[in-house]
Formats: C-alpha cells, sequence, structure tokens
C-alpha cells in the first residue's frame, strides 16, 4: 500500500492568536471537508498514511510549539514556510489578482505584475521541494487548485516515475480568455499542469477549453480527452466534486436543529424565506443579485411584507482593494433597497457579514423557502448542493446557469445571473410553485447528488489516476531492436497466412511539399512487389489517399488496398468495393471554411476526395500554419457538433469526412477476411492510431517515428521501413 500526499495552499487548519498565545483548529473549508469526509465514510482506505502539504501562517518557532495540537489526527502535516512579501506577491499577488480574475472571465480586473509571477514561481518551486523531500516510491500525489499549477512539473522534473493527479477547482476559461496572459506565462502554466498524470476539473466545459489551450499554446496532440505530450500520455477528465450527502441529510432529523428552525419560522411568521450565503468576491455577482430581487419588489408590491430576503456574505481577502470596494457597494445597495421598500413592520432585507458555523448553516438551509445563488461565474458551488441536500425534498433553488453545479442541478431555475429580470421573474416562479412540483424536483436532484457524493468523486479520481498511470506504461515507446525483429521474423516464418498492413504517406512514402509530388520510388515498388510474390502473403496498402491515386501509382502490383481511411477496399484482381453510403452534400457546408483558410494562410491547399476533405499546411511558414490550423479545427468542431461529420487533426493535416469508418475497423475486417494467422502493421500518423489499437493483441503493431502510441513497437524513422520489409523477404 502507499502514501496519499495531497498539497493544497493552505493547510487544513486554521491559526487562533490571542496575545503570545497561539492555537490551532481544524479547519472547515470545502477541500479539507470534502477530503475528511472521504476519510470518515471509507472503511476500505487503501493508503498507508496520508500526508498534507501546505502553506503555514506560523514561523518555524511557533511551528514546533504549536503542531503537536493537530499533528496526526487525521493528516500528518508537513507546512511550506514561505517568506511573508513573496508570499503576499504569490497569494494576494498573481494567484489572486491574476489567475482568479482571469480564469472567472473578469479580464479588466487582471493585474499584469513581473514581480508577482516570479513569487509565485518561486512559492511553487518551495512547495514542490517539500514535497520532493518526503516522497517515497509508490506515493500517490494529489495536487489543488490555481495556486499551483507549476507544481506537476516541478516534481516530475525530479522524479519521471511519480504518480501526480491535479484538481482544478474554478473554472478553466476558454482559450479567448486564456490567451490574454502573457507567452511566457501561459507556456509556463500549461507546462506545470501538465507534469500530472490526471488532470481533473468540475465541467466537460473546463476539460475541453483547457484541451484546447495547450493545443494554441503548446501544439500539443490529443485524442478526445488524452493529450500527448513530451512523449508522455496525459488523461484529463470532469470530476464533479461531491459533497457529504449523509451529513446535511442527516441534519433534518436533527432535533437541536429543529429548534432553531421554529424559532427562525416564528420571527419570519407569515413571510416566505429566501436565502444566500457567499464569500465576498466579485465573481458571485452580489449586486446584480440584489438587482434582481430590487426589481422583485418594484414590480410585485403584492409580495411585500411577505417575503424576507436573508443575504449572508462571509469574508473574504478584505486586503485586496477589489474586494474591499464590492463590500462598499454591496452595502450601498443594501441601503438603498431598504430605504426605499421597508415598512415600521417589515424590512425587505437582512444582512450579515459573518462566518456561519455548520449547525446555523442548515438551519438556515432548512428554514428557507428559496435559494438564491446566483454567482457571476463558479467553478462548482457547493452551497448549491448542500441546500438541496439539507432540504426534505421542498424548497425551490434558483442558480445560476454559470456555476458548474448547473450542470448536475438542471431541475433548479437556471437564470442569466446578469439579468435582473430573469432573476426577478425566477423568484415569483419560486414563490408560486406547487409544492408537488418542488418535491418532484427536489427528489431527482437529491438522487444525483447521492449517487455522486464525495466519497464518490475522490475514488472515481484516484481510480482514473491509476488507469493513467497503466495507460502510460503500456504505452511506453519500444524501439524495434534487433531482438524484437528477430521475434517477427520467426513467428512470420511459421505463419501460412500472413497479412501486412501498411500506410502510405510517412511510411512507405517520406511527406511531400505537395500530396501530387508523393510518388513512390522503384524501390518500393519493388519491395512490394517481392513481398507479393510470396502467395502465403497478402500485402494490404492502407491510406488515406483516394483510390484513382493508388490505381494509378501502385495498381500493376498484385496487392491490396484501401482508400480514404476505408470508404472504399480493392481485394486484389477485384473491383473497388464501396463500404458506406456516400452523400457528398456536406462538403458545401464545408469547403467554403477550409477555402477561408487557405487564403489566411499562404502555402496551404485544399485536398478533395470522394468521402473526404483536406486542408494541407505542411509547405506553410510553421508557427502560422499550426496557428491557423487550431483555429480551423476549433471552428469546425462547433461547425460539426451533432452531425455524422468527423474531424480528424492529422499529421500537418486536418480532415473532414463521414462517420462509421476508419482504419482500425477497416484493418479487422480485412485480417478476418483473409483469415490471418499472422498480422504485421505499420503506419505513422493519428489515424493509424486507430489501427494500432484495435489490432494490437491481434499482431505485430509498429509506428513510424517519435510520439507516444498505442502501436507495441517505435522506428525512429520513415527511411526505416523499406529496410525493415526486406527483412521479411525470402533469401
Amino acid at each position: 500500500m502507499s502514501r496519499l500526499i495531497i498539497i493544497s495552499n493552505r493547510l487544513p487548519f486554521s491559526v487562533e492568536r490571542s496575545g503570545e498565545e497561539i492555537s490551532l483548529r481544524q479547519s472547515s473549508g470545502g477541500l479539507i471537508s470534502s477530503l475528511k469526509s472521504y476519510f470518515e465514510k471509507n472503511t476500505t482506505d487503501k493508503f498507508t498514511e496520508r500526508i498534507w502539504i501546505g502553506s503555514c501562517d506560523l514561523n518555524t518557532a511557533e511551528w514546533k510549539r504549536t503542531s503537536d495540537s493537530i499533528q496526526g489526527k487525521d493528516f500528518t502535516i508537513e507546512p511550506v514556510f514561505i517568506k511573508k512579501e513573496i508570499y503576499e506577491n504569490y497569494y494576494n499577488g498573481f494567484a489572486n489578482s491574476t489567475l482568479w480574475p482571469l480564469f472567472h472571465y473578469f479580464p479588466s480586473l487582471v493585474v499584469y505584475n513581473k514581480d508577482f509571477f516570479n513569487a509565485y514561481m518561486e512559492s511553487n518551486r518551495l512547495f514542490a521541494e517539500k514535497t520532493l523531500e518526503i516522497m517515497r516510491p509508490g506515493d500517490v500525489v494529489w495536487i489543488h487548485d490555481y495556486h499551483l499549477l507549476l507544481v506537476p512539473q516541478l516534481i516530475r522534473n525530479v522524479d519521471p516515475a511519480a504518480v501526480i493527479g491535479f484538481f482544478l477547482h474554478i473554472p478553466f476559461p476558454s482559450y479567448e480568455i486564456f490567451r490574454l496572459l502573457p507567452t511566457l506565462w501561459k507556456r509556463t502554466l500549461l507546462q506545470g499542469i501538465l507534469g500530472a498524470d490526471l488532470i481533473g476539473f468540475h465541467t466537460y466545459d473546463y476539460v475541453q477549453h483547457f484541451i484546447q489551450s495547450a493545443k494554441m499554446v503548446l501544439e500539443v496532440d490529443n485524442q478526445f480527452n488524452t493529450i500527448n505530450y513530451n512523449n508522455r500520455i496525459i488523461k484529463t477528465d470532469l470530476f464533479p466534486i461531491g459533497i457529504d450527502f449523509d451529513k446535511f441529510r442527516n441534519s433534518c432529523s436533527n432535533e437541536k436543529l429543529s429548534v432553531h428552525i421554529n424559532d427562525i419560522k416564528q420571527s419570519f411568521a407569515g413571510k416566505k424565506i429566501i436565502f444566500s450565503v457567499d464569500r465576498l468576491d466579485y465573481t458571485k455577482g452580489l449586486t446584480n443579485r440584489l438587482k434582481g430581487y430590487e426589481d422583485f419588489l418594484e414590480q410585485h408590491p403584492e409580495w411585500h411584507e411577505k417575503v424576507s430576503f436573508v443575504f449572508n456574505i462571509v469574508p473574504s481577502r478584505d486586503l485586496i482593494p477589489t474586494y474591499s470596494d464590492r463590500k462598499k457597494m454591496v452595502e450601498e445597495k443594501i441601503s438603498t433597497i431598504n430605504g426605499r421598500f421597508s415598512t415600521i413592520s417589515w424590512q425587505p432585507l437582512m444582512y450579515r457579514y459573518n462566518h456561519l458555523g455548520f449547525e446555523e448553516l442548515c438551519t438556515l438551509y432548512r428554514a428557507a423557502d428559496i435559494a438564491l445563488i446566483t454567482p457571476l461565474r463558479d467553478g462548482m458551488n457547493l452551497v448549491a448542493k448542500e441546500y438541496v441536500a439539507t432540504n426534505d425534498k421542498r424548497g425551490v433553488l434558483i442558480l445560476s446557469e454559470l456555476t458548474g453545479a448547473a450542470s448536475e442541478l438542471n431541475e433548479a431555475i437556471l437564470v442569466n445571473p446578469t439579468d435582473s429580470q430573469a432573476v426577478a421573474d425566477a423568484i415569483v416562479m419560486a414563490l408560486t410553485m406547487p409544492i408537488e412540483e418542488q418535491q418532484s424536483r427536489m427528489r431527482l436532484m437529491q438522487k444525483r447528488l447521492y449517487d455522486y457524493d464525495v466519497v464518490r468523486w475522490v475514488n472515481d479520481f484516484l481510480d482514473q489516476l491509476y488507469q493513467a498511470k497503466n495507460e502510460q506504461k503500456k504505452a511506453i515507446v519500444k524501439w524495434l531492436d534487433t531482438r524484437a525483429v528477430s521475434a517477427i521474423q520467426h513467428d512470420f516464418s511459421l505463419a501460412e497466412r500472413r497479412c501486412i498492413l501498411l500506410d502510405y504517406d510517412g511510411t512507405l512514402a517520406p511527406y511531400a511539399k505537395v500530396p501530387s509530388e508523393a510518388k513512390p520510388g522503384k524501390e518500393v515498388i519493388s519491395m512490394l512487389a517481392d513481398l507479393a510474390a510470396d502467395e502465403r502473403n497478402e500485402v494490404v496498402v492502407i491510406s488515406g489517399r483516394d483510390s484513382n491515386t493508388l490505381d494509378k501509382w501502385l495498381g500493376h502490383l498484385n496487392i491490396n488496398f484501401v482508400a480514404e481511411h476505408g470508404v472504399f477496399i480493392k481485394y486484389k484482381n477485384q473491383q473497388w468495393e464501396t463500404q458506406v453510403a456516400l452523400s457528398s452534400n456536406w462538403k458545401d457546408m464545408v469547403r467554403p471554411i477550409l477555402e477561408l483558410y487557405v487564403t489566411r494562410c499562404s502555402g496551404s491547399l485544399i485536398e478533395e476526395k470522394k468521402n473526404t476533405l483536406t486542408w494541407h499546411y505542411r509547405n506553410t511558414h510553421p508557427g502560422l500554419g499550426f496557428s491557423r490550423s487550431r483555429e480551423l479545427l476549433n471552428n469546425l468542431l462547433q461547425m460539426t457538433g451533432n452531425t455524422p461529420i468527423q474531424v480528424i487533426d492529422g499529421n500537418k493535416v486536418i480532415e473532414v469526412r463521414l462517420m462509421g469508418v476508419d482504419k482500425g475497423n477497416t484493418a479487422l475486417k480485412i485480417i478476418d477476411y483473409f483469415k490471418s494467422d499472422f498480422v504485421l502493421c505499420l503506419g505513422d500518423d493519428t489515424t493509424d492510431e486507430d489501427m494500432f489499437r484495435i489490432i494490437r493483441n491481434k499482431g505485430y503493431t509498429v509506428k513510424v517515428g517519435p510520439g507516444t502510441t498505442a502501436a507495441e513497437y517505435t522506428l525512429s524513422s520513415q527511411t526505416e521501413v523499406v529496410p525493415l520489409l526486406k527483412k521479411f523477404l525470402d533469401p
């Protein structure tokens, strides 16, 4: 069994000072609450020890005097000591004045300061050094959040075999937002994150935004949610953080809470209670929310003295000017609303600026008829989940559609938080919603939260992390050396029905600036003819090329052909057969955008086949070609969503074709057709990975060129292909 090392900016406790006296108490923050609940509920702990690394407000002498009071209760604590000035520039500076506003779509509030970035790098280095100091082989390292984006790669640089997971608890923005960072910062942050084996986000959108940014900035390759970078396979996926559902649900049967709830309801007798609780933060849309409530009061006087809004703000980051300014704005708006609408016996807004304990929070959740939770942007928002879990199948959740939680809690009344009229209308809808509908909506949301609680969240992430590590081990480049060639030759000599599958461009022939110039040389033609002369051999050229080109260049040989990745098959001495029903109507939609990018990218060109449109950029300026290819890829993926059209990001090409065929399924069909007892498959491109994956256990697979691959073996370059194949000719 291994140890779990958790790394976050803060340790799981708070420091309380009273004069010279210092005491430590366990924090109730979201991450610590989640992980503590997990270890309390999970009886099959797979770790021998749990270590938590985080920054500490104490100096080393103070830590030695006080650490015994918390050490070892739930975690072994390992503090990171950072000089005050560096910590200020790292935490309040780069983390919360640069990354936080940018990742939450507030670019106008972003501070670009080199000293902040340098402090961020220095602090991340200290976290990595502390981790490496205590790490042992087999330990699992789980790094959390935007404060520590560089730590995964810093650890990876020293320990390439480390098991590293990273989870981002805030949104990852679209590339159009992320690209606002200076180039060096963008590259450094993305390289840092990609040091992890598994990168977790709350939602599908955040995953896609990250992949798109990595593709644009670092030119990574990806297939679905798997990224290939620096000869490593890195998995990305969504893991919407759960809550301790039972803990909040069981509060319903707490007699002490029931008394408090009755007291609150008596205080608000005859009134519906709206409740919200948020940290003081400009991302929470507090003034927008108040404007929505103000519009509701203005438009619906019939609800005056029948509703009260308990508006609780939790203090946060008071030292950052943006936050203190926000507090002033909020309090001015509250005063305006109460001044306009209150009466001698009624105040529409009850404002509180303080922290809430668990029992008080649950009391307010259960007493509230409506939870009004409308951030302008939020990575997840656990308050919404807690409100749903706490209520006894009644109550109404009004939730911003711009929270991560909205993708799970879609039975809530979802609103655009900037639309005050929509918020006002949602309040009316919630106040008048029949109890049966409230119960139905709550029941569905509670079932979802129960099924994916905090235990499921942690187990899901850790299971996927182990799986990612196993896939990396399988994909380690295994060079085709003399011993491996001898083993293949041995199996080849014993076989009676051999199938040799060969890609064309980049495998049998080097890439050319213009596709029509990549004609086969005499050596290739001679080698193919000699292989085909043995009646036990079935040679198959399986290519993205069109059928006419393959006929023109190689049609005189006694071999088999696959054109356009499997759309057409021609067995030797037979005619071309179409494998799918063709329709070219889709081309009229796609062709104009490809033509636009030919205009925008000098040297690029379009190649049209019966089932494929291909945009080539091999002959362009490398930087411009790649940049334009990312833009085109993004546009095509958006255009072709929910259509039967597939977009392939290949080697200096982007291919667009109808779904339903690929080299993998076609190769399997051919192997079965020939009833082969030996298979050798060579290819170099993204499209060849389909073949490698599907026939890896049925024969030998060889990738031509560097990079991560599903193939069993790798050749370093295309020039080695013909010499290799000649080894399979009879002497």
